[in-house]
C-alpha cells in the first residue's frame, strides 16, 4: 500500500484537489457534509486504482485524474445513502452524517456528488469510461437492494452473499480500474486484466472487512467492531458459524439475526462462536484465494514498479485481517 501511495502521490493530489474543488455549492450545507466523509480520507483505493490503472500500463494520465474523483464521489454517495439505510453511527472513524445533518440531507447531497462525477466523466470526452462508471453504479444500486431483501436471512446462500459483494463493492473496484485504463487509451487485453484485478480486489477487501468486524478495533475499520453483528448483517463469517454450529445455537442466531432481539453479552457470544468454530479463519482464507486472483490477473501488464505495488496491494487488502 505505501509503494503505491508513493509512486500515485501527485497524482492522488491533482485528485484530491479536484474533489474539493468540485464539491463545493452555494447551498453551505452541501460543501459542509461533503467535506465532512470526504476529508476524514478513508484509503482512497477506489481513485488511487484509477491513476494506476492508467499508469501500470504506461498511458497518460490526464482523464484518470478526472476519473478519480468521479468514483470518489460515486463511492462516497452511496456510504451516505448506505448509513442511512444501515442506521450507523460510525463512517471513517466520525460520526455518521446522518446523524448531525438528518437524513434527507445525506440523500440529497449523496445526489448531488452523483451528479458532479457524471460532469466529470462528461469532461473526459471518453463515451467508453462514462459507460463503464454508469453500469457500476446500476449494479451497486442493485446490490444494494438484493442485500435489503435479503436482511436477517440466515438461511441466505454463500453464492448470493458473494453476489451481492460482488455488486456492493467489488463492482466499483472492477471499474475504477477498468475506466482508469479506458480513459488512457490502454490496449483492451489489459484494459479487460485491470477490470479483473479490480473485482478480485474488491471481494478480497471486503471479506477481509467482513472478518474485521468480529476481530478487528474502530481504528481499523473506520466504524465499531461488531457493527455488522448490531445491524443484524449477514455476512460470510456468520453464515460459516451458522453452518457450522447448526443444531447446537439455533436459538441463539435465530433470536439475535432473525428476530434482532439482542442484548449485551450478546456480540462477544457470537464473536466467540465465530472465531472459535474457524469462519473468521476460512473468510480469511477466501479473501487471500481473490488476493491471488488479482495478482495473476496483473500478468497482462508490464512488469515495473507499478505493477508490483499493485501486487503488494492485494496482499495489504487481506493483511488487515490475518
Amino acid at each position: 500500500m505505501e509503494a503505491l501511495l508513493r509512486l500515485a502521490a501527485d497524482d492522488m493530489a491533482r485528485v484530491d484537489a479536484l474533489i474539493i474543488e468540485r464539491m463545493q455549492s452555494d447551498v453551505p450545507v452541501i460543501p459542509m457534509l461533503a467535506d465532512h466523509l470526504v476529508a476524514a480520507g478513508g484509503k482512497r483505493l477506489r481513485p488511487l486504482l484509477t491513476v494506476a490503472a492508467a499508469r501500470v500500463a504506461g498511458g497518460a494520465v490526464e482523464n484518470a485524474v478526472k476519473l478519480a474523483a468521479a468514483v470518489e464521489f460515486i463511492h462516497t454517495a452511496t456510504l451516505l445513502h448506505d448509513d442511512i439505510v444501515d442506521a450507523s453511527n460510525l463512517r471513517r472513524g466520525k460520526v455518521a452524517a446522518h446523524l448531525i445533518w438528518g437524513a434527507p440531507s445525506s440523500v440529497l447531497v449523496g445526489d448531488f456528488l452523483f451528479a458532479r462525477a457524471f460532469e466529470l466523466m462528461v469532461e473526459t470526452d471518453r463515451i467508453a469510461a462514462l459507460g463503464i462508471l454508469s453500469r457500476a453504479s446500476a449494479v451497486i444500486a442493485e446490490g444494494e437492494v438484493l442485500q435489503l431483501t435479503r436482511a436477517h436471512d440466515l438461511g441466505l446462500d454463500q453464492d448470493v452473499y458473494m453476489q451481492i459483494i460482488a455488486a456492493k463493492t467489488a463492482e466499483l473496484f472492477a471499474a475504477a480500474a477498468e475506466a482508469g485504463a479506458v480513459g488512457a487509451d490502454v490496449d483492451p487485453v489489459q484494459c479487460a486484466a485491470l477490470r479483473d484485478y479490480g473485482l478480485n480486489l474488491g471481494l478480497a477487501f471486503q471479506l477481509a472487512d467482513d472478518a474485521l468486524d468480529y476481530g478487528g478495533a474502530s481504528d481499523t475499520l473506520g466504524k465499531n467492531a461488531g457493527d455488522d453483528f448490531n445491524e443484524g448483517k449477514v455476512t460470510l463469517p456468520l453464515l460459516l458459524a451458522v453452518q457450522r454450529t447448526r443444531g447446537r445455537e439455533d436459538a441463539f442466531w435465530e433470536r439475535t439475526i432473525n428476530k434482532g432481539q439482542r442484548d449485551d453479552g450478546d456480540f462477544a457470544r457470537a464473536r466467540e462462536l465465530i472465531v472459535g468454530t474457524g469462519a473468521v479463519t476460512a473468510t480469511i482464507e477466501t479473501a487471500y484465494d481473490y488476493a491471488d486472483r488479482a495478482r495473476a490477473s496483473l500478468s497482462a501488464l508490464p512488469a515495473g514498479p507499478w505493477r508490483q505495488a499493485l501486487e503488494q496491494l492485494a496482499d495489504f487488502a487481506v493483511s488487515r485481517a490475518a
